[in-house]
């Protein structure tokens, strides 16, 4: 194991991250996959449109869904020769201790980068500024393989590398937590689909499955900000934050995005988030927008949004210019 490890980041590594060597290899696997899905879901509603009723497979959405993804491979592989390689180079020379990779060692640090996950993903729903990259993966109203494309660009700039950091510091092999990384978010692609119905409530209660993956998408009151598990849902029941699938889920965000522009789905919170900030205000109070939840709103300053939003409920907010010596957009919400 060793011996592969010190190959590979001698000859791949600089150029691609272990994360992305394993979702590369795994892209046959899931566009295979989505065509078995669309197939399946044809024949069983007796109609091969597209676009018949009840379907799953808005071809808009799907297009974004894939466009996103690919934007991510490519600012990835970007961000990795950048600073991120390096970065993680110089963190594995000052680590604290060396862990042997073996058989014993492997699912503890499994367990180790579960948490990893975990961690960053309930901050990505509870932190504005790691939300602004995040949201894009939950702007999808239709569920299908696909959506697990809904990757954003940001990653790297907003620093959700950070999260994975702790265990390299203590001794892990940038290579082992990164791919471990690549294999959670590869399982998560087979997660985000509707073909599936609730499994055994053991596997339910372990296991990030289809149903508790819906919920996690889901802008159902009850099912906002749970299900963060990758693979496991162990920390989602240790920390209180498991919802089991009950009603039906209503896909997206309770302010969504009315666009299928891929800078736009890449950037909207992002460009809105700064706007707040820099709006006139106390110094503090403009700050907090960067890690006060998304939903957060200071005291006499109306959000700004960019683009047009739709809030739950039909209420929609247009983007307007604001007038002269104005501190944010004006809001029109037409119900």
């Amino acid at each position: 194991m060793q011996d592969f490890i010190a190959w590979v980041s001698a000859h791949i590594a600089p150029w691609f991250g272990w994360m992305q060597i394993v979702l590369i290899l795994g892209l046959p696997a899931f566009l295979l996959s989505f065509g078995f899905e669309w197939a399946g879901v044809r024949y069983r509603s007796g109609s091969w449109q597209a676009s018949s009723p009840g379907q799953r497979f808005y071809w808009k959405e799907v297009l974004a869904n894939l466009t996103l993804g690919q934007g991510y491979y490519v600012f990835e592989f970007l961000m990795h020769l950048a600073f991120l390689g390096a970065g993680m180079a110089l963190v594995w020379q000052h680590r604290l201790f060396t862990v042997d990779i073996n058989a014993w060692t492997l699912p503890l640090i499994f367990l180790v980068e579960e948490l990893c996950y975990y961690t960053y993903h309930r901050s990505a729903h509870r932190v504005r500024w790691f939300w602004a990259q995040h949201v894009s993966h939950h702007t999808g109203e239709v569920m299908n393989l696909t959506t697990a494309g809904r990757q954003s660009i940001l990653n790297g700039i907003v620093g959700v590398w950070l999260f994975f950091i702790p265990p390299i510091l203590l001794g892990v092999h940038p290579a082992v937590i990164t791919a471990m990384l690549g294999l959670n978010l590869a399982f998560q692609w087979f997660v985000h689909t509707e073909t599936v119905p609730r499994l055994h409530p053991v596997l339910e209660w372990l296991f990030n499955t289809p149903s508790n993956h819906r919920v996690h998408h889901g802008r159902n009151p009850q099912y906002i900000d749970k299900n963060y598990g990758g693979v496991l849902m162990i920390y989602d029941h240790l920390f209180g934050t498991y919802e089991p699938e009950v009603e039906k889920v209503e896909y997206g965000t309770t302010r969504q995005i009315k666009s299928y522009n891929w800078f736009v789905l890449n950037l909207h919170e992002f460009v809105d988030m700064w706007r707040d900030a820099l709006a006139p205000g106390s110094l503090w109070q403009r700050l907090k927008h960067f890690w006060m939840p998304p939903e957060w709103e200071r005291p006499g300053h109306t959000p700004i949004h960019t683009w047009t939003i739709e809030r739950k409920g039909g209420a929609q907010t247009e983007p307007r210019q604001p007038k002269q010596g104005s501190s944010s957009i004006e809001i029109n919400e037409a119900v």
